[in-house]
């Protein structure tokens, strides 16, 4: 099932969680409205293209600013009105082809919203519906466009698609990444941090460099000595994990700063290492367990794979269709 956005009336409840991230207007934001698009003789209006972006340009404003975040945002409406001309294309397709959709269908799909989003209160819904200042028969209006967007793409897919073994090997080596599991280490860490010299003199920072240095070797002594890591780590590790015994648990390569990691991914299990100085502090390591890298064959993932494929084929099928109908259209971008 393709999902479709749509540019008006959804709630904002509903529409962030069901339909694709939609949200409108805040309330006290003044709208002036304008066509942004025609598409025959139906209009694409700028209300419609700010509802549709309105969750990502909110979105964007949190990560862009000045020029960057006005580029973003030209992206998005631009990406929107050719949204929305789709969708329009879509719709007069069907009323020209003189399907209907059954009442049935969009009560279903509405009950469906009251059960998933609302717990099953169609007052709650009904109350949400008012506070955002829509009424329930343009909320149906637009849920059943919605549903005959989908019916409509869906019917412009071959159900018959045969995905060839040539393709499902090139798509399990393209994404071979998505199907491994690096290699791990169950990892436990002892950290000394040096002490904060901001007020001290001199000679007070080399005494506590030389002091935390000496304790680190110590702790490694005791370890090569049988003492238990986790015991030790409870003692005097400076780190978060020091309650639990400085266990890491099962860590990737890619957690660990890079000289950490060479280290952690040399030693054996149970293996202690030696005293590691890194930015100011000592780390003493031990393994616990392994975990290789493993990649998992092309014969387990390839339902997936085809599913995918078959998913992609749908997708060019259903633009081939669009492009014919934007080729057959009066479109004109405003």
């Amino acid at each position: 099932m393709i999902s479709i956005r749509f540019s008006s009336f959804f709630l904002s409840v509903v529409a962030l969680t069901a339909f694709g991230g939609i949200a409108p207007l805040p309330a006290a934001e003044e709208v002036i409205n304008g066509i942004a698009a025609i598409v025959n003789g139906d209009v694409v209006t700028f209300s419609q293209v700010r509802e549709l972006v309105a969750a990502q340009q909110k979105s964007a404003s949190e990560i862009y600013q000045g020029e960057e975040l006005q580029k973003k945002i030209k992206e998005m409406r631009d990406h929107a009105i050719q949204d929305l001309i789709d969708r329009d294309l879509i719709l007069q397709e069907f009323k020209k082809k003189e399907f209907n959709i059954p009442s049935y269908i969009v009560d279903d799909s509405i009950q469906r919203i009251i059960r998933q989003e609302f717990g099953g209160d169609r007052t709650a819904f009904v109350k949400t519906l008012q506070a955002q200042g829509y009424t329930m028969a343009r909320f149906r209006d637009n849920e059943k466009d919605k549903i005959t967007v989908q019916a409509m793409r869906q019917s412009k897919t071959s159900e018959n698609i045969i995905v060839s073994p040539v393709k499902i090997r090139e798509y399990y080596e393209k994404h071979s990444a998505s199907y491994s599991t690096p290699a791990q280490v169950k990892l436990r860490m002892i950290v000394l941090k040096e002490g904060d010299s901001a007020s001290g003199s001199g000679d007070a920072s080399s005494s506590t460099s030389i002091s935390k240095k000496q304790m680190a070797a110590e702790i490694r002594d005791k370890l090569a000595g049988g003492a238990e890591f986790d015991r030790l780590a409870q003692m005097y590790s400076e780190d978060s994990t020091n309650e639990s015994g400085g266990d890491w648990g099962w860590v990737e390569r890619k957690t660990l700063n890079e000289e950490l990691a060479k280290v952690a991914f040399s030693l054996k299990t149970s293996e202690i290492s030696p005293v590691i100085p890194l930015d100011n502090a000592y780390y003493i390591l031990m393994v616990e367990a392994t975990k290789p890298a493993v990649t998992k064959p092309l014969s387990e993932v390839q339902p997936e794979i085809v599913q995918a494929l078959v998913q992609e084929e749908k997708l060019k099928g259903q633009e081939r269709w669009l492009k014919e109908l934007r080729a057959k259209a009066y479109i004109k971008i405003l």
